[in-house]
């Protein structure tokens, strides 16, 4: 099977009814009726596809009897990979680490402090657990909003 250029698998990949093509035929080999059956597209549409990503160096065919068998090309996605890996280098090293050694790549989101009454240093009642904070009222006072309590 013939690995083409990175910019012609990036073209075929271009088309969203490609990209779901190549997903069907990721895991296991599909004839085209196959394959047609999960599209709202005729069965030539779908074989003008299959030769996009085939002359892209994505997907190949095998027979099987009177069958043509659709499936991922690995070099094909091997050259593809190596392209999309120049783009994000460092990236991809941290998160192959952080794979490696069981981390995860996700910060966690910083804890907020509970708000305190400053002139007793206390929690306010807003920032007691279990304890309902009194929704705000706007008011025209230079003091801030006031609490309503229903």
């Amino acid at each position: 099977m013939a690995v083409m250029s990175t910019d012609a698998a990036l073209k075929a990949l271009a088309e969203p009814h490609r990209r779901a093509i190549l997903r069907l035929v990721r895991d296991q080999p599909c004839s085209v009726t196959e394959i047609a059956e999960h599209f709202d597209i005729t069965q030539q549409a779908v074989s003008l596809h299959l030769k996009v990503l085939r002359e892209a160096g994505l997907v190949g065919v095998r027979r099987d009897g009177q069958r043509r068998l659709y499936l991922v090309d690995p070099e094909g996605m091997d050259s593809l990979h190596e392209f999309l890996a120049e783009l994000w280098p460092a990236g991809l090293d941290r998160l192959k680490h952080a794979v490696e050694s069981g981390r995860s790549t996700r910060q966690e989101p910083a804890r907020e402090e509970p708000a305190h009454d400053q002139s007793t240093d206390q929690p306010t009642a807003a920032a007691e657990p279990g304890r309902p904070q009194p929704a705000l009222q706007p008011s025209h006072r230079q003091y801030g909003p006031r609490p309503v309590h229903p």
